[in-house]
């Protein structure tokens, strides 16, 4: 074993013997690299067996200015590797990335820091800093297998109640920082399991499985989210969903037979008023039938009484207007007459009818001549007129002495 300088010149050692001769420098290899502080030097331990003879120098960084081109670039190559895997680990812990939907909240030594981030890839001091993604998309909890306990003594189970619900991004820092990041544990499943035992203790059996159970719901919605108003603002509860609860299997089956009888009970009424409901329709078809028959009977009489309206007003027209032509004609008539009396009387002159009596004899077809034939005529005229007889008794005689 021997231990060589530092400053010892390559002459000097190549002139020693093998027996105190160090392994070829080309032979080191590096098996553990260490840094210890900033100041910390590169130890290089090798195990090297040159003709049965170990050779264990301890070198500084500085001996590698000592050593061959060849040997300084690869002992100057691995420290630069390790020096870059280093940094590559830090820089891979140091960038981290925050899905959508999500804000990222960091702690250092344990202590919540007061800055946080979205969505995206962040920075953060490696090894040192630490970060946690908080949720605030819709989001359900499930709270599983709650125990509640009646007002009249009987636990009932819930398989399962959830929680839909939503943490606003702002409001993320205050409900860690009080809450920590898991801060749905203690607002929403320890107050589930709370609210609804505190329901289940002032109500029944009966009316928290059957009689109030579609209000649980809406009643535990109502509850938690008026607490957590006041608690932690910013978490909103959307929607609460409960299941059935489990019961005692004696009562289950006493439940199960009392719905079968109301069942029962409920289809007979339903049957009832399915009875009900046809003899009314029935009824109204009836009522309706007969309402449309009145109705056609109605509009047939008005028409009816409207065709004989019409029939009067036509009669009463045709009358009004016979009376109309029958009183013209009779105007016509009264006025020829009248006029046709004018005229005869203009006409009928006493010469004028001596006239037409001679032409009535003059038609006769026996003609009397002699001395005694103006006898035959009876004048009853004066004695003053009895020379114009004469006279149209000369003219007919000469109008039929014309004929001849």
């Amino acid at each position: 074993m021997c231990y060589y300088s530092i400053t010892q010149s390559a002459e000097s050692r190549s002139s020693q013997s093998h027996k105190g001769k160090c392994c070829c420098p080309a032979l080191y290899q590096p098996l553990v690299v260490s840094r210890v502080r900033a100041a910390q030097v590169l130890i290089v331990r090798l195990h090297v067996n040159i003709k049965g003879i170990p050779c264990y120098p301890i070198c500084s960084v500085s001996h590698l200015f000592f050593l061959p081109p060849l040997t300084r670039m690869a002992q100057w190559g691995a420290i630069f590797s390790i020096i870059a895997a280093i940094g590559g680990a830090a820089l891979l812990a140091a960038v981290h990335k925050i899905d959508e939907g999500h804000t990222g909240v960091y702690y250092r030594g344990g202590a919540l820091l007061t800055s946080t981030s979205g969505p995206g890839f962040h920075l953060m001091l490696p090894f040192i800093t630490t970060y946690k993604a908080v949720q605030t998309t819709l989001q359900t909890d499930e709270v599983k297998n709650v125990p509640c306990g009646t007002s009249g003594g009987v636990m009932i189970y819930f398989d399962r109640i959830e929680v839909v619900n939503y943490l606003i991004p702002s409001a993320v820092y205050d409900i860690v920082r009080n809450f920590t990041a898991d801060y749905d544990k203690a607002l929403i499943f320890n107050k589930v399991h709370h609210e609804l035992n505190q329901f289940c203790s002032v109500h029944s059996l009966q009316e928290v499985y059957i009689g109030l159970f579609d209000q649980i719901d809406e009643n535990l919605k109502l509850t938690l989210q008026e607490d957590l108003t006041s608690m932690a603002p910013g978490l909103i509860i959307q929607a609460v969903r409960v299941t059935k609860p489990n019961i005692p299997e004696s009562i289950r089956r006493n439940y199960e037979l009392m719905e079968s009888e109301k069942t029962k009970l409920l289809i007979s009424q339903q049957t009832q008023k399915v009875v009900e409901k046809e003899a009314e329709t029935e009824r109204i078809k009836a009522v309706i039938e007969a309402e449309k028959v009145a109705q056609v009977a109605e509009i047939k009489y008005g028409q009816k009484v409207m065709e004989k309206e019409t029939e009067k007003k036509i009669s009463e027209i045709e009358d009004d207007a016979f009376l109309a032509r029958q009183k013209a004609k009779a105007d016509a008539e009264f006025y020829t007459a009248q006029r046709a009396a004018e005229a005869n009387k203009l006409k009928l002159t006493p010469e004028y009818l001596q006239l037409m009596k001679y032409q009535a004899i003059a038609a006769n077809s026996k003609i009397y001549f002699g001395n005694d034939i103006p006898q035959m005529f009876v004048d009853s005229g004066p004695a003053g007129a009895s020379s114009k007889p004469s006279a149209a008794m000369d003219i007919v005689g000469e109008q039929i002495l014309d004929i001849d």
